[in-house]
């Protein structure tokens, strides 16, 4: 044991919350020497002095946390990142309010935890208000909450059965999965740092390749580096407030949609246990069901119009039908995994369907969310094809009351209480949705709005906001107490009730 501590260095066996500080500290250094180059220097002095500041205080925490030991394995990391998603955007935001200067440090601080947690929830709703190097540092900051989200499903909440592994692992939520019991019983930072060994070069080549795409589709390098990391990090945060006015027009609208498709299913840059053996994309049933509702969702929105737009030209080109198709498709794909792009075409679609602002299927669509272990928010697809299963055998038991349930290997997969375990996250995000959405009531909110900011902030989907409402919500003139309410839902939405019980209950820490 004390061979394997001294491979980990002085760093290595720091406590996660300390590493997760001090890589935010020097991620700083990118956006200043961003500005160096473009002259801001306020702006350059702000990011450096932060990051070099942070370095120290973290610097001096880890030499007086190097002779502790860490006596709660996987649990004291799952408690590790709820703390830096509760404490590192208070760090984060330093540079934002001091470069920014014309704003409080509490809407500061809301922004940097819509991008930590992928939210994207756009609390400065006018992108001209921010100089070049703010977007990319707001972009930055959500790219490295996706990446966290990423390592953090394969190396704490995979073990654990939490995220969405506990519908399909014979563990139960919060404790060791049997299937990977002998990954489980590997030192909890050493499981880390080899999924981080694994996932970084994937999740940095693929923004990489999707940002060279973006700039050979016309966009320029900042708004292109901006929304490939969005993309990659499902959080929807753009310089230009959106893709509708990107340069890159349909051929970077299909880059990114052909780049989303990695938020409906793990299994697009990995194995894990619980697939094993049927590690096919096409048979995964997150990825199934992902593909069925990006194509069910337009051609019904499609279809409309011959049912309720009688006041279209029935003889319009194809052209047009097909920029209203294409304008769905790229939609529903991208609230669906909770990024929350709009496409250039979205107005030709409402147009098309005669449906002016349906804003109902977007937040149904943002509410499944994405598949499990990805960096997409919401219930996730997994738990939705388990309820799928479940209504389908009690259908069969209706007609057949003395049947025996067909164990395929799809079922097989299937925790043997994992409906029951997935209705129970149903509840508890049903109950979180409405414990929100009264607490913003309370806080001076309307009601409509309280309940648009509820399913946004708990789905991870911040674009819905502005996208789903008659009128934007305007977050700056929200109350003190209500920004606070977001942000907790924020985190709520990112870390999901069932990993908060499993770390308040007192049988884990027993254990």
């Amino acid at each position: 044991m004390a061979r394997r501590r001294q491979n980990f260095g002085f760093w290595g066996g720091q406590p996660l919350f300390v590493l997760l500080l001090a890589i935010s500290s020097l991620s700083m250094y990118l956006p200043a020497v961003h500005a160096l180059i473009r002259d801001d220097h306020p702006t350059s002095r702000s990011f450096f002095y932060a990051g070099t500041l942070g370095l120290i205080t973290v610097t001096m925490l880890a030499i007086v946390l190097s002779a502790r030991k860490s006596r709660h394995g996987s649990f004291g990391q799952l408690m590790s990142l709820l703390a830096g998603f509760v404490f590192m955007p208070l760090l984060l935001a330093i540079p934002f309010h001091d470069a920014l200067g014309t704003t409080r440090f509490l809407n500061a601080y809301l922004d940097m935890v819509g991008a930590l947690t992928t939210t994207g929830l756009d609390v400065f709703n006018d992108p001209s208000r921010l100089n070049d190097t703010l977007h990319l540092w707001r972009a930055q900051v959500a790219w490295m909450g996706g990446l966290m989200m990423w390592i953090a499903a394969s190396a704490i909440l995979a073990p654990l059965s939490l995220g969405g592994f506990e519908v399909t692992t014979r563990g139960q939520p919060g404790r060791s999965n049997a299937e990977t019991r002998g990954l489980d019983t590997a030192d909890p930072r050493q499981r880390l740092f080899r999924s981080t060994r694994a996932l970084v070069p994937i999740y940095v080549g693929l923004t990489l390749v999707l940002w060279i795409s973006l700039l050979v589709s016309g966009d320029r390098p900042l708004v292109a580096l901006c929304h490939a990391m969005a993309v990659m990090a499902t959080s929807g945060m753009s310089p230009l407030g959106g893709t509708e006015g990107a340069q890159a027009g349909l051929p970077g609208e299909m880059v990114m949609a052909l780049f989303m498709f990695f938020a409906l299913s793990r299994l697009a840059f990995s194995n894990d246990t619980v697939t094993k053996g049927n590690a096919r994309l096409d048979r995964d049933p997150e990825f199934r069901i992902g593909i069925l509702l990006t194509i069910a969702v337009p051609l019904l929105l499609f279809l409309r119009h011959w049912l309720g737009a009688y006041d279209v030209n029935m003889a319009e080109d194809g052209a047009q039908a097909l920029r209203a198709l294409w304008g769905s498709v790229f939609t529903v794909l991208s609230f669906l995994t909770t990024t929350g792009f709009v496409s250039a075409d979205w107005d030709q679609t409402q147009t098309w369907s005669g449906l002016n602002t349906p804003g109902l299927i977007l937040m149904g669509l943002a509410l499944i969310g994405g598949g499990v272990a990805t960096t997409a928010g919401g219930v996730k697809l997994l738990r939705v094809y388990v309820l799928y299963l479940n209504g389908l055998r009690e259908m069969e038991r209706l007609i057949h009351p003395s049947s025996v349930g067909n164990e395929g290997a799809e079922r097989r997969r299937i925790h043997r209480n994992g409906a029951f375990i997935a209705w129970i996250f149903f509840m508890l995000f049903a109950l979180s949705l409405t414990a929100i959405t009264l607490l913003l009531t309370l806080s001076g909110v309307g009601f409509e709005d309280a309940v648009l900011l509820s399913v946004a902030t708990l789905s991870t989907t911040g674009p819905l906001v502005e996208v789903a409402a008659e009128t934007p919500i305007d977050l700056l003139e929200m109350g003190d107490s209500a920004k606070l309410v977001l942000a907790a839902a924020m985190v709520l939405g990112r870390f999901e009730a069932l990993a908060i019980i499993a770390l308040v209950s007192a049988d884990t820490w027993r254990r």
